[in-house]
């Protein structure tokens, strides 16, 4: 007899503060014994404490060159779901030496972000990482951060494509399934055969015994990996006979034979998993009192009483109510101890929609195309487009896209080859390969034995929100800490001239932090310390350095690759195509372009759509809401909630729940709000002095910059230079200057219907459009793209990438001709 979950979620959900995946439905099995309860409890505290966070980077392209901008696009999921909490992404181009040769910390909004490396035209050419994670990744293993292998070239010395080294040694590993070889029982043995360099290895062989029986043969089937049945005896050893298909021989012995234990085979039906345990012994009391327990995304979705004296020892599990994703089996004796384990994949149906219509292409030089993208009309949907020629950018055969990483590699340990193959169709030799891949790669995102034992990870990164200033006071030159001291701040960005104010108290250490701080490129933080007996000037302060300003070697567990097999006569071409691209650039970076002085007569702009044109961009600039002007305004408010409050109708507040915090209701729910367009929360916009407000506007639902918006938006501009009441004086205050988040560059796309001197030049352009933030209509529940030619393509390759607010996530790629 076996219980699952009576209903459940299509995803699961986790939601701050609460620390609780929500999952409806109860258990209904057995009645628990203590053991077994702590094994539930042990995983629901652990999940709790530290969930699961996860990042995906969506490039333009898969390979670059010196003087090419690398774009992406980041999607971060917290348990399976947008994770909404997240602010801070931190991305790295790593060389082959393990050197950070470049680095960009994104800002991070509604689960998703953007930016950019603008590679220079001296860019050493070569095999480069991208590493992507956020801070809170960063405490647990460092192979469940985002990889991708990416190549650089030189386009200055055209060359044939990279070869990979030719093999001189191999190595398989033999996984029995369950976990190992049971004496007596018939099991499956699955294995992996990978080169010096880790990639996969065709090879064939057999299994002898200690006599030299042959007892089993075996062949690679799929990208290295294949898998026998074999019966092992009692105090036999067993030995493989291999041969790759170049030609190399090695011999490789079999895990030892256990004579106690229980065996384990898994059957993946789709609408539903059958599973059978064999004990070694079926005499053994110790086998009629065993558990089983299938978890995904870190909460248990079934378990069941296993008796071997009973004959209860196999089951089904429904996965009509479980999302596609990993599903771990493990088997527990009385003491909690894992006997047997296995991973099966649910793969459903239940991926995002992306479809391309009315599509309009024309490949004549400099011509208009446009299309449409239809996504689900029940959603709100984050997408990112990619154009590229088809015929001079080719793709990396061994591709790991949206679905094949956030479903599978970020959940494995080891290299597993073009992942994405096991997401184009459900054909049985495509389910057989992904169970392959279940069966050769650990899943290592914790351990049930240190998580039953309680040994938690060292938490050494908290979870971030925004950005931090932290340090230590001291006095009598640094001698003595300033307990319960104050630091003064005064914080100055050049890049728009906006001043804030902050004061911090110190603790009985002299530690201070102000933490959920919004702002790119670098501000100046001029500070005067406070001792409340003594003199500012007998007081100093020591910043503490992020770790991201640090560009020490990292540990790559990856191993560098080719990442893409082009041909000598396409990457020839691509290279020239590149460098006179780069020509063309350096032309309109050298040539100064004179703009003819225009006219403009119309309808003079009232005070607030004035300063709603200096301060306002974007999406943020249109929309139907209200415009709020308090650069001459002296509002008598003490809190920008205050203020809304009594302007927007509707707008409740509430500031005096102290469990809770603030809270704000508009329309149905919580409007999503920015600063400064940059995402952020109620307590970090409680923090704003109004007085160094100088812009609001409030736009009314739905609000399609980010998931959340289905009550519409709050956006915040602090005063800018010019805007602000009066200079601020500095004078006393020491400087010091904190990096911020980086400003995202705008995609070119040229516009050909205007007339422009800049269009003389030649267009070479290889990505032809890129957009990471495609906004669809929420009525015709579509996204609508429009791009024009370069000089020369006939063929456009289109990617669409995306994911819901349920955490559903899409993918979709066609040849446009």
């Amino acid at each position: 007899m076996q219980s699952v979950f009576s209903k459940t979620k299509k995803r699961f959900k986790w939601l701050l503060p609460a620390c609780m995946l929500g999952i409806t439905g109860a258990l209904a099995f057995y009645p628990a014994d203590e053991w077994q309860d702590k094994i539930t409890e042990a995983l629901e505290l652990y999940s709790k404490r530290f969930p699961q966070e996860k990042v995906y980077l969506q490039l333009d392209k898969d390979y670059y060159a010196a003087g090419e901008t690398m774009w992406f696009k980041a999607y971060v999921l917290l348990q399976g779901q947008p994770s909404l909490s997240a602010t801070n992404l931190y991305v790295e181009l790593v060389d082959k030496g393990g050197n950070v040769v470049s680095k960009k910390l994104i800002s991070i909004g509604g689960a998703t972000g953007s930016g950019a490396f603008e590679l220079p035209e001296s860019q050493k050419a070569g095999q480069y990482q991208l590493r992507a994670y956020t801070a809170w990744m960063l405490n647990f293993d460092s192979e469940y951060l985002f990889y991708k292998s990416i190549e650089i070239f030189d386009p200055s010395k055209p060359v044939g494509p990279s070869q990979k080294p030719a093999a001189t040694d191999f190595a398989v590993n033999f996984f029995p399934e369950g976990g190992n070889l049971i004496a007596g029982i018939p099991g499956r043995v699955a294995f992996k055969a990978i080169d010096q360099q880790g990639f996969p290895q065709e090879a064939n062989g057999i299994i002898q015994n200690l006599k030299g029986e042959t007892v089993a043969q075996l062949k690679t089937t799929r990208d290295g990996m294949g898998m026998f049945e074999l019966t092992p005896a009692a105090g036999e050893t067993y030995k493989a006979l291999m041969q790759t298909s170049k030609g190399l021989q090695k011999t490789i012995l079999l895990p030892v034979v256990k004579t106690t234990g229980v065996g384990m085979k898994v059957f993946n039906k789709g609408a539903r998993i059958f599973y059978t345990t064999t004990p070694a012994s079926k005499d053994n009391p110790m086998y009629n009192n065993l558990m089983i327990v299938a978890q995904m995304q870190q909460h248990i979705v079934y378990k069941a009483k296993l008796n071997a004296g009973e004959g209860q020892m196999s089951g089904f599990i429904p996965t009509k109510e479980l999302p596609s994703g990993i599903l771990q089996l493990t088997v527990f004796n009385s003491d909690g101890v894992p006997m047997a384990e296995r991973l099966a994949f649910v793969r459903k149906n239940d991926f995002l929609s992306l479809g391309l219509q009315n599509m309009a292409i024309n490949t004549q030089p400099r011509q208009k195309n446009t299309l449409e993208i239809k996504i689900p009309d029940t959603m709100l949907t984050s997408l990112s487009v990619t154009i590229t020629d088809a015929d001079n950018i080719v793709k990396d055969q061994d591709e790991n896209n949206i679905l094949s990483n956030l479903l599978l590699t970020s959940d494995l340990k080891g290299y597993i080859a073009n992942p994405a193959q096991y997401f184009k169709d459900a054909d049985p030799s495509t389910l057989a390969g992904l169970d392959l891949v279940m069966m050769t790669n650990g899943w290592r995102r914790f351990t049930w034995e240190k998580v039953l034992h309680n040994y938690m990870p060292d938490i050494k990164y908290p979870y971030e929100q925004g950005l931090l200033l932290k340090g230590i006071a001291t006095t009598n030159k640094g001698a003595s800490a300033l307990s319960n001291g104050k630091v003064d701040f005064i914080l100055k960005q050049p890049i728009d001239t906006s001043t804030a104010f902050s004061s911090v108290t110190t603790n009985d250490k002299g530690e201070f932090a102000v933490d959920r701080l919004q702002f790119v490129d670098t501000i100046n933080v001029f500070y005067r310390a406070n001792d409340p007996n003594k003199a500012w000037k007998d007081v100093s302060v020591k910043f503490e350095p992020h770790f991201f300003e640090s560009r020490e070697p990292v540990t790559l567990p990856y191993p560098f690759r080719n990442n893409v097999e082009i041909e000598s006569r396409v990457l020839s071409t691509y290279l020239s195509t590149v460098a006179e691209n780069s020509a063309v650039s350096r032309s309109i970076r050298n040539k100064p372009i004179f703009l003819k002085e225009i006219n403009v007569r119309e309808k003079r702009l009232s005070k607030t759509e004035t300063v709603e044109a200096r301060y306002a961009t974007g999406m943020f600039s249109a929309g139907d809401g209200y415009a709020f002007d308090l650069t001459k305004d002296e509002p008598g408010s003490l809190s920008i909630f205050q203020y809304l409050q009594s302007k927007v109708p509707g707008l409740t507040v509430n500031l005096a729940d102290p469990v809770v915090g603030p809270t704000m209701q508009w329309r149905g729910g919580p409007p999503v709000l920015f600063l400064n367009e940059m995402p952020t929360n109620i307590n970090m916009l409680s923090n704003i002095n109004i007085g160094d407000v100088a812009f609001i506007k409030v736009l009314r639902p739905t609000f399609v910059g980010g998931f959340g918006g289905s009550s519409g938006a709050i956006a915040v501009y602090t005063r800018k230079g010019g805007d602000s009441k009066n200079d601020v004086d500095t004078r006393g205050f020491e400087k010091y200057r904190k990096a911020g988040y980086d400003i995202v560059k705008e995609f070119y796309a040229p516009d050909y219907t205007v007339r422009k001197e800049i269009h003389i030049l030649q267009d070479k352009r290889l990505t032809l459009y890129w957009n990471p933030n495609l906004i669809a209509d929420s009525l015709t529940h579509t996204a609508k793209v429009s791009f024009y030619n370069n000089d020369f393509t006939r063929r456009f390759r289109i990617i669409v990438e995306g994911m819901g607010e349920d955490g559903s996530l899409g993918h979709t790629e066609q040849i446009l001709q």
